[in-house]
């Protein structure tokens, strides 16, 4: 059966979408290849959400997903392969089967960079972790790094300073590019210090993580941080591969979309973390996922 929309991921932007299809009077598939509500569900307090002074990731997602599937959105946890073109409308290819609609909406997000250093892969659960909020207290009163300088790094950061004997923050620049508020309040804490300006050469450890290895940058002298747990905050990848080679990507593999979310293929419009913008927050993926939505639901009239 052809849908009006189907949108592929169902975190804030994906659900957000599926509500404004609905509310328009078109069907929605949304499909999912992991658990709905994206990376914000593993987050124990929102605070930045409107209406909300604090609530859960997980709390917030599942009542919006919720309120989506009340309005009849269908839903199917599916890994999407491809997308193509076919005659008025497009075919999107999973692992499990394949679906049709008159629009898509490309709301996949962005996952987790590693840095590619000497021990991560080996060492990954064994002490190596992208997720502070997932694996964090696993190492209470233990020491911890926090491998980064942007808000997400030091939102771990604080998040571990809570219940670790120590966190180190080791970033490859002098400078953060994290919120300045955030960053003081780290330094005010006994148990943070930072170590900046280095690269990071090497996770170390037997059979789990024992220390990471840097050289400093100015001098080239190498160094020791030992730790218990490194968490790796560097970035984000942003999960296009899947339409590469049907709609227009940057450089880095993020969607090429205006703020009407339109990609360069009419029909295909792009929502969320996946996007090219300046500013990736849950309020500016909902607000994707509306404009995207509409518009969505407007071509297929």
């Amino acid at each position: 059966m052809k849908k009006d929309v189907i949108i592929i991921g169902a975190g804030i932007a994906g659900l957000t979408a599926a509500i404004y299809v609905l509310r328009a009077g078109h069907s929605a598939l949304c499909i999912e290849g992991a658990n709905y509500g994206g990376q914000i569900v593993n987050s124990p307090e929102v605070e930045n959400y409107p209406g909300y002074q604090n609530i859960s990731g997980f709390d917030l997602v599942n009542t919006v997903f919720e309120q989506a599937k009340a309005l009849g959105m269908e839903y199917q946890n599916d890994k999407v392969l491809s997308v193509k073109k076919e005659g008025d409308g497009f075919v999107v290819s999973g692992e499990a089967a394949s679906y049709e609609a008159a629009s898509v909406i490309i709301a996949t997000g962005a996952k987790r960079r590693k840095l590619g250093v000497s021990g991560e892969e080996r060492l990954s659960g064994l002490g190596v972790s992208y997720c502070a909020t997932c694996d964090g207290m696993f190492y209470r009163k233990k020491d911890t790094i926090v491998c980064g300088g942007g808000n997400t790094a030091l939102e771990d950061a604080m998040f571990l300073s809570n219940f670790c004997n120590h966190v180190t923050i080791c970033h490859r620049r002098d400078g953060f590019r994290g919120e300045p508020k955030l960053l003081e309040q780290l330094k005010e804490k006994d148990n943070v210090s930072f170590v900046t300006d280095v690269t990071v050469d090497e996770i170390a450890g037997a059979e789990k993580v024992e220390k990471l290895i840097y050289t400093d940058h100015k001098t080239g002298a190498k160094g020791e941080i030992p730790a218990n747990g490194i968490f790796i905050a560097v970035g984000q990848i942003p999960d296009t591969e899947f339409v590469k080679d049907l709609i227009s990507l940057d450089e880095a593999g993020y969607v090429i979309a205006g703020e009407d979310c339109a990609t360069n293929v009419p029909g295909i419009f792009a929502a969320g973390d996946c996007r090219k913008k300046p500013v990736r927050q849950l309020t500016t993926a909902a607000a994707d996922g509306t404009v995207a939505g509409l518009a969505a639901a407007q071509y297929t009239e």
